[in-house]
């Protein structure tokens, strides 16, 4: 059975760091390309960063350049590093991979960023 499950998350004022963690089992994580969604109060999820399989990343406007995403292939675990937060970035945030077939996307449990002074 594919698991995904997020830690790293808190309570940080305006312009500190967080580093989200999401570990995988049940699959070999390398060969997925990994997402990290969030989801604030009243508002849809959002697509914040994207790692490919190879390593590449991809961003939100609303996060370039403040974020940071990579993956450890030996710990089966992709890495979301969150400088500069501010209010705006309080959210639930997801890991999510797309695995095709019958399992489709699978997602984590969430974990809660919370930015305030």
């Amino acid at each position: 059975q594919v698991q995904l499950v997020e830690s790293g998350g808190g309570s940080v004022q305006p312009g500190g760091s967080l580093r989200l963690s999401c570990a995988a089992s049940g699959i070999i994580f390398s060969v997925y390309p990994v997402d990290w969604y969030r989801q604030a109060p009243g508002k849809e999820r959002e697509l914040v960063a994207t790692i490919t399989s190879s390593g590449r990343p991809n961003y939100a406007d609303s996060v370039k350049g403040r974020f940071t995403i990579s993956r450890d292939n030996a710990k089966n675990t992709v890495y979301l590093q969150m400088d500069g937060l501010k209010p705006g970035d309080t959210a639930v945030y997801y890991c999510s991979t797309f695995l095709g077939g019958r399992s489709g996307r699978v997602w984590g449990q969430g974990t809660l960023v919370t930015v305030s002074s």
